[in-house]
């Protein structure tokens, strides 16, 4: 599901998200801006693993690659957020954190902002689809993945 930007969660102003220099996580950014979740798997012994990392968790190997993952979840955990992390979100606080947990991908585990009123029961367990929330007009153009109850 895409955002128009009228349904812009994020207040313009806040730091843009891109990959580092190393471009390790460049395949995430530039697939959201497609509307499409990667994710890294091993090509050796097929463990899934988030965040990004040159080198796979469970067996060592260098054979990291990154797959398009279905982007639907559910929620493993959950906070509703007070006190805003930065200035710019003063005015849109509270709102709800979650960590999505992604069936498809070895249920590694993605942080992210629930969709909807802040004062919605997020329930442990309760299935998610992820809303990419585009920024084209961002001195850099960048797209966020946000999460909204099924």
């Amino acid at each position: 599901m895409t955002t128009s930007t009228s349904d812009w969660y994020l207040a313009s102003g806040l730091p843009v998200p891109t990959w580092d220099a190393d471009e390790l996580q460049k395949p995430y950014w530039t697939g959201l801006r497609e509307e499409v979740i990667r994710v890294q798997k091993c090509g050796d012994c097929g463990t899934w693993q988030w965040g990004p990392e040159w080198i796979c968790h469970a067996c060592r190997s260098f054979n990291m690659t990154w797959v398009p993952v279905e982007g639907r979840g559910r929620i493993y955990s959950w906070t509703r957020v007070w006190h805003p992390v930065h200035p710019v979100l003063a005015d849109r606080v509270p709102y709800l954190a979650v960590l999505v947990e992604l069936p498809a991908a070895g249920d590694i585990r993605m942080v992210g902002n629930l969709l909807g009123d802040a004062s919605q029961t997020a329930e442990i367990g309760r299935p998610v689809t992820a809303v990419f929330e585009h920024h084209p007009d961002a001195p850099v153009p960048h797209t966020l993945l946000q999460w909204r109850v099924d």
